[in-house]
């Protein structure tokens, strides 16, 4: 239903949009589809690659190895599998969803997001070329941290 709603206000903004100026409308959307154009093949690559994932992963896998039951040890792997994995925020949101409901603990899943989205260990070379050494470590070493800090707080409240 939520999604219908959003549909509608979209076409209706769409709608105002062409009235008002029909030459910028027509070139916002071309220049929207060649964006959406640019990230399809990623999309459809990582989309792939999901799905094998969860196919090969049954839901016993998956909560013997992220399940609320597996405590900090799930936490931890979930922090490193998210610190070593460079998948985009628009992909990553919908894996947490699927994990979750193959299984997977809640601290174990906003561990897992929120390394996935601060901690870069994939890309820790580069950052260190930009901002040195110490400070590209202290601030994934801080990102670590912090993520089990929101994942405590997320289990926290999501208990309430």
């Amino acid at each position: 239903m939520d999604t219908l709603v959003l549909y509608a206000i979209v076409a209706v903004l769409f709608a105002i949009s062409l009235a008002k100026d029909r030459k910028k409308t027509k070139a916002a959307l071309l220049k929207g589809l060649k964006a959406f154009e640019g990230i399809l093949p990623q999309f459809v690559t990582v989309l792939i690659l999901i799905s094998v994932t969860l196919a090969a992963l049954n839901a016993e896998t998956i909560a013997r190895f992220l399940g609320a039951g597996t405590g900090w040890v799930g936490v931890a792997v979930a922090g490193l599998l998210g610190s070593v994995t460079l998948i985009p925020g628009f992909v990553a949101f919908p894996l947490a969803g699927e994990l979750l409901r193959n299984g997977a603990g809640v601290m174990q899943i906003a561990t897992f997001v929120s390394t996935l989205m601060m901690v870069g260990v994939i890309t820790l070379p580069m950052e260190i070329s930009y901002f040195g050494k110490r400070a590209a470590i202290l601030r994934n070493a801080f990102a670590a941290i912090f993520a089990v800090f929101a994942a405590s707080f997320v289990t926290w409240a999501i208990s309430l």
